[in-house]
């Protein structure tokens, strides 16, 4: 099972780890392209009237700036930890076990504008890149979505559960046949489901850590949706192939 989780614009300042090691980060066919979006990203941060305005930072964000002018050379932490906002606060990974950090570890993948595909535990600078930065072409959705989808197609087989959003998936669409996008819904009082915006993030959250922390390999999209039904998750498959989450 493969977990995709979007990145946020947010992030824990700080960490422990070495300074970025491209060798030390998951889907290792990345790593070119990685490098190379960084030293771009630096090089622009060397500039910061102009990279305010390509990001579309305000003054008090202004430190943004400083993040990535020190990518090379700031403190990392794992991924997983280093992302905050509502998801990953619903997610509180620091809170998790031991067992379930490695199950993470393991199952899931952070797809960030910088660093394509990430696992749980790869270890990352706080840095500000979006999926709608501006920068010089090649864009970002040039830049990855032929290699994160390539890298997805390695997975055919596996259940693929894909909750990041529709602009995360822009840049780097899970191949035909190969997943299931996970939608959150809520049931009105006239019984129709109505898909939620901001809401949905800490549905995702809180499903995502129960995965984790149950720590079962689920093979196929009805183990899952049978799981849910025992443990209190609401799961369904659409007639389009959606996995539905109902909150």
């Amino acid at each position: 099972m493969l977990i995709l989780l979007p990145p946020s614009e947010t992030k824990r300042d700080g960490g422990s780890g070495d300074p970025l090691d491209f060798s030390s980060l998951a889907h290792p066919r990345l790593s070119p392209t990685r490098r190379a979006l960084v030293r771009r990203v630096v090089q622009l941060a060397r500039r910061p009237d102009e990279m305010m305005t390509r990001l579309k930072l305000g003054q008090k964000l202004a430190f943004e700036v400083d993040r990535n002018r020190a990518l090379a050379k700031a403190p990392t932490m794992p991924a997983i930890d280093r992302y905050t906002g509502v998801l990953y606060e619903a997610l509180d990974a620091p809170s998790l076990a031991p067992d379930a950090r490695a199950f993470a570890a393991e199952h899931v993948r952070i797809h960030s504008a910088l660093f394509g595909l990430l696992r749980a535990s790869d270890p990352i600078p706080a840095y500000r890149l979006s999926h709608d930065s501006r920068l010089d072409a090649p864009g970002i959705k040039a830049t990855w979505g032929a290699a994160i989808s390539r890298e997805l197609e390695a997975h055919r087989g596996e259940l693929i559960l894909d909750l990041r959003s529709e602009a995360y998936v822009g840049l780097g669409p899970l191949p035909p046949g190969t997943g299931h996008f996970v939608r959150v819904v809520t049931t009105g009082a006239d019984g129709q489901q109505r898909a939620l915006n901001h809401f949905n993030k800490k549905g995702k959250g809180t499903l995502v850590r129960a995965l984790v922390e149950h720590g079962v390999d689920f093979g196929t999209v009805d183990e899952l949706v049978a799981w849910g039904a025992a443990s209190g998750h609401r799961l369904s498959v659409s007639p389009t192939g959606e996995l539905l989450l109902e909150v």
